[in-house]
């Protein structure tokens, strides 16, 4: 939901454009919230959602940790406040040089998830902690992130080991259960897996101190969320449950759960039109689509809540669509969108929950459309 800060916002300021407005205190309450969630986790924000220097430099002053993808994120967050053992060199897909320069930087801790990557790290990094990350099925997840990144746990075991052959530390694992995840059990079965690299390696000496249980903490779109606390809940218990009283130091990677609900795009309508005389379904097409910031309308995955100023009309389904001349520019038509009949060419509409995964999403002139304006207050 908009809150009254960036409604008073866009009332006053009346920006030009599609634009993002995303409300720092709304951030600051999803920080605390995560807090006492998970007090004996280590909260690493995933910058990817949204790198705005604002939001990194309050959650900097907040105490918050940093999981960056590149060393362009990383100069972000040092930018922000963050000293190096701040910051995780989350990405297992990196650049040899980049892994120096990250070293240089002082950044100690880094992802793995082949022995490929823990080579690249041990002939630039010397001495550096890793973690390797663990494939998960994302079962539950709305925008799964499984197969691309991670290796099973057998492998996982063989990545550590080479790791502490190489004069690295072993430091643990991490697991990634999918973004937008609803299933609170999801993290139960990927903590099994990990207890089970770590038991692996403990038989050999190598003793693993640190579980990332990544992000995947929601957002609310159209449906309701558990809140943080029932995911805290739910975690503490499945670390209970497979690490006894031993429990590992965590750390946690929200992004999505962190800056999706603060953030609002202000879109307008530039178009309605149907395909036939006969065609019962419109097209709204809107001034930003696809390419312009809502890329995680791929296949549907993240339906976002639309606001209008006619949302007391009768609605119907329509097909929503971006401004460009791309034909995949088209954001819900498999599962229409129901939109007021009422709504007309140059209504303003709100976009909620757009705080994450955004600006960074869009092109940067595609068409000749700028990239996504973005207001932090």
């Amino acid at each position: 939901m908009a809150t009254q800060r960036v409604l008073d916002f866009l009332a006053t300021r009346r920006p030009a454009g599609p634009c993002l407005v995303v409300d720092l205190d709304v951030v600051g309450d999803n920080f605390r919230a995560f807090e006492k969630a998970l007090p004996d986790s280590k909260i690493y924000y995933a910058v990817k959602a949204n790198p705005a220097p604002e939001i990194l430099r309050l959650l900097a002053s907040m105490g918050s940790s940093f999981d960056c993808a590149s060393v362009a994120e990383i100069e972000m967050a040092m930018d922000a406040g963050a000293s190096a053992d701040r910051i995780s060199f989350g990405n297992t897909i990196k650049k040899e040089r980049d892994v120096a320069r990250a070293f240089e930087l002082g950044i100690r801790l880094f992802a793995v998830d082949c022995v490929e990557e823990v080579e690249k790290i041990a002939r630039v990094a010397q001495g550096a902690r890793v973690f390797c990350r663990v494939l998960t099925d994302g079962e539950g997840a709305e925008w799964p992130l499984s197969r691309k990144f991670g290796c099973v746990p057998a492998m996982a075991v063989d990545v550590l080991r080479h790791a502490r052959k190489l004069g690295l530390d072993a430091h643990g694992v991490s697991f990634h259960v999918g973004s937008q995840q609803c299933d609170l059990t999801a993290w139960d079965r990927a903590l099994g897996d990990a207890k089970q690299v770590f038991a692996t390696l403990a038989e050999e000496g190598i003793v693993l101190k640190m579980v990332n249980m990544g992000g995947g903490f929601p957002t609310r779109y159209l449906r309701d969320v558990p809140v943080a606390q029932a995911y805290g809940q739910a975690i503490f218990g499945a670390l209970r449950k497979h690490f006894g009283n031993q429990i590992p130091e965590t750390i946690i990677e929200p992004g999505r759960g962190m800056v999706g609900n603060a953030g609002v795009i202000k879109s307008e309508v530039v178009l309605i039109s149907k395909k036939s005389d006969n065609d019962n379904v419109r097209w709204v097409f809107l001034d930003i689509g696809k390419f312009g910031g809502l890329a995680e309308t791929m296949d549907e995955a993240i339906r976002y809540p639309i606001v209008t100023q006619r949302d007391q009309d009768e609605k119907a389904p329509c097909v929503l669509a971006g401004p460009t001349c791309d034909s995949a520019d088209v954001m819900y038509e498999k599962t229409p969108y129901p939109l007021p009949l009422s709504l007309t060419i140059g209504d303003e509409v709100l976009i909620e929950g757009t705080g994450a995964y955004t600006t960074t999403y869009a092109s940067v002139a595609f068409n000749g459309f700028e990239p996504l304006r973005s207001y932090v207050i």
